[in-house]
């Protein structure tokens, strides 16, 4: 593991992100139900993917399908104080739960929004670094017109993980990692 991205997961462990429910399975490289047909990922995609979006110190990363507010908890630790998160769910109650969870563990950089009908969060674009939680069909639009120059979102497609790039021509070129499984984009 990335030695940046495990002392983030050594700084923003799972368990305060799980319902009590599932707390019991904490330890599972699984993913886990949170309620509303959603789950926290499984730990070692998470890793994967926080790896492949290469987050550096100070920047503006969006987290779409923040669910539990785990993996923008980890965000905001990868970008550090001088950096934003912009956590969007488009789940009311998870919304409150993940802002819940971050203040509980005290990350102050992440901001909460309730997803609206278009992908993302336009209205504070552009981003370095887009991380997507949730599968979509095909690649969103939305969301790479959110994408700023030079940046990488991490985005799992049907069943595969695509890693995208966008040149500082905003050019757009993509790198496919297969045989993973995540609930819908919505």
């Amino acid at each position: 593991m990335d030695k940046v991205v495990q002392a983030a997961f050594k700084a923003v462990p799972r368990e305060v992100f799980l319902p009590d429910f599932v707390a019991d399975a904490v330890g599972l490289d699984a993913p886990l139900p949170i309620g509303f047909g959603q789950t926290n990922s499984q730990p070692h995609t998470v890793q994967l993917m926080l790896e492949w979006l290469e987050v550096e110190k100070g920047q503006k990363v969006l987290d779409v399908g923040s669910g539990s507010g785990w993996t923008s908890a980890l965000l905001a630790h990868l970008v550090g104080s001088k950096g934003k998160v912009v956590a969007v769910e488009i789940v009311p109650e998870l919304v409150e739960f993940g802002r819940s969870n971050c203040q509980r563990l005290g990350s102050k950089n992440i901001t909460f929004y309730l997803a609206g009908e278009a992908f993302g969060w336009s209205k504070r674009a552009p981003y370095d670094r887009i991380l997507v939680s949730a599968y979509a069909r095909e690649l969103p639009h939305d969301l790479t017109e959110q994408l700023a120059p030079g940046g990488r979102m991490v985005i799992p497609v049907k069943n595969s993980i695509l890693v995208v790039n966008k040149d500082k021509n905003g050019n757009i070129d993509t790198q496919e990692h297969p045989g993973f499984s995540f609930v819908p984009l919505v």
